[in-house]
């Protein structure tokens, strides 16, 4: 806008900058919503769900911290482990071991829709390591486990590219 005497005059000079703003800002969220999150939950580091080793769910049965000096890269993201043994458990068989829908919450895949986890918040189900945004979540999560999980394992793995 121009100031001329008592009258705001509009003028055009800035429409062009402020539209090829707002035309790259629209492309860069096309782009962002276009891509697939990434298969398993590695966060902005890469390190699988938060760093914590997924054997011990089953070998200790709690979560336990991995550490840099047992690691996999398995799936595009880096798996830390608490012991060897546990390093060769899940190179063994890493199927058996990694959680469900690539470590991202049960429950929201099974809402149609991927968040992420806390390590703390877990359930072994005939097997298989499932992991929940936090206590609440994984409290509505054990009011109908087997629900919940033939819902997810329908959504898995279109979810990605929701």
């Amino acid at each position: 806008m121009v100031y001329s005497g008592k009258k705001l005059m509009h003028t055009n000079k800035k429409r062009p900058a402020i539209l090829s703003g707002v035309s790259f800002i629209f492309v860069l969220l096309l782009i962002s919503c276009s891509h697939a999150k990434p298969p398993v939950n590695s966060g902005h580091d890469g390190i699988a769900i938060k760093g914590y080793d997924p054997v011990a769910y089953f070998t200790i049965g709690r979560s336990v911290k991995g550490t840099e000096q047992f690691t996999y890269e398995w799936k595009g993201a880096k798996w830390l482990f608490s012991s060897k043994e546990h390093l060769d458990l899940f190179t063994a068989a890493p199927e058996k071991y990694a959680p469900k829908y690539g470590g991202y919450c049960a429950y929201a895949v099974s809402q149609g829709t991927t968040a992420d986890i806390d390590p703390d918040s877990w359930s072994i189900v005939d097997g298989r390591l499932y992991l929940n945004l936090n206590r609440d979540v994984q409290r509505l999560w054990s009011g109908d486990i087997k629900g919940y999980i033939e819902k997810a394992d329908r959504n898995w793995p279109t979810v990605l590219t929701k």
